[in-house]
């Protein structure tokens, strides 16, 4: 039991350094127009990312949403009992972050896998892959 704790501290305390650093060193968001911005802000509506704060995979990709400059909610799936994680167990099918959940209609894709969401998000709204 004592050990369990321990390592969820020393967990919880690194993942935390680790969001830290990732905060003082993201990367610059990608300039668009207002009207572009407005068009992607739009667009993100339909989109909300599953994450904890410390994940390391969720930390890589909030930096690459952070680049993109795409206002997405972030659901935190972390405590036992939220609605969050609920959502994410029995909609998505798994517990598992993170997770980007993308509304279209009557139809809902559950997107896990740090770099399948970045590549997924690369494709929508980098005007670089766009151009390619």
């Amino acid at each position: 039991m004592l050990k369990a704790m321990l390592l969820k501290v020393f967990r919880e305390g690194v993942g935390g350094l680790m969001a830290f650093i990732s905060f003082l060193t993201r990367p610059r968001k990608i300039k668009r127009t207002h009207d572009e911005q407005l068009a992607v802000a739009e667009k993100a509506k339909s989109m909300s990312v599953y994450q904890y704060f410390a994940c390391p995979f969720c930390i890589k990709t909030r930096r690459a949403i952070h680049r993109l400059n795409v206002p997405i909610e972030y659901r935190d799936a972390q405590v036992r009992d939220s609605e969050h994680r609920q959502a994410l167990a029995v909609e998505g099918g798994q517990v598992k972050v993170p997770c980007l959940r993308i509304d279209d209609g009557d139809k809902t894709t559950w997107l896990y896998e740090s770099n399948d969401i970045i590549s997924y998000l690369n494709e929508q709204f980098d005007p670089a892959v766009e151009a390619a």
